[in-house]
């Protein structure tokens, strides 16, 4: 596990809103040095501008995007020290939900985790430590009612991420999943009445789900 954030290389996808932007602005402001990824360029360069970090737009899911982000990212920061794979879709339906909704569900939720960890593991494995941190959902330890394919692909991101843990925990490599149940972001507001009845009371700000992704980070 990292020792501390502050000059850690850190790099968040989807972090042009929500979740990403506030984990972006926690980790600039505990002193590292961040990459703000998000497929919107605009979005992306808003964050950084923000609060100090480097704009890496791009797409976050496909082989080539996560290979394109990590190169770029290693020539900026030297090392990726934290990885936050948090770019995600929210596709509703059930099992008639289209074929392009559930491939853009498994590309984004699940496949983007997976690319990242075959471009990071290598040196992470070779200098014995890394840290990922995968936005999941509560929705990957229960289920979503009326969103088969945003369900079942964030039970499989949480079921990678778990994997990923047991593998390589004793080999230095530290994997977070993080899965709220609902989180005030842009996501939500598109969320249907029966969706909004059950999380709304209940749901936090991004801000505090960073608060929680860095009580797990010492010194932050």
């Amino acid at each position: 596990m990292m020792e501390s954030v502050a000059g850690a290389g850190v790099v968040v996808t989807g972090a042009g809103s929500g979740i990403g932007a506030a984990l972006a602005r926690r980790f600039v402001a505990e002193g590292g040095r961040v990459i703000v990824n998000d497929i919107d360029a605009g979005a992306a360069a808003a964050v950084a501008t923000s609060c100090g970090a480097t704009a890496v737009p791009g797409d976050a899911a496909t082989e080539g995007g996560v290979a394109a982000l990590i190169g770029v990212a290693r020539e900026v920061l030297g090392e990726i020290d934290l990885f936050c794979a948090n770019a995600g879709v929210a596709r509703r339906g059930g099992e008639q939900a289209s074929e392009a909704d559930w491939a853009a569900s498994w590309q984004v939720n699940v496949m983007a985790h997976v690319r990242a960890a075959r471009q990071l593991l290598p040196a992470w494995l070779e200098r014995g430590s890394g840290h990922l941190i995968c936005t999941v959902s509560a929705a990957g330890l229960l289920t979503m009612l009326g969103a088969a394919p945003y369900s079942v692909t964030k039970h499989a991101a949480l079921g990678f991420a778990e994997w990923l843990a047991a593998t390589y925990a004793h080999r230095g490599i530290t994997v977070q999943a993080i899965c709220p149940q609902g989180v005030l972001t842009p996501m939500m507001a598109g969320a249907t009445a029966a969706e909004r009845l059950i999380l709304t009371d209940s749901a936090i700000t991004p801000e505090q789900v960073a608060d929680a992704v860095m009580a797990g980070i010492p010194g932050g």
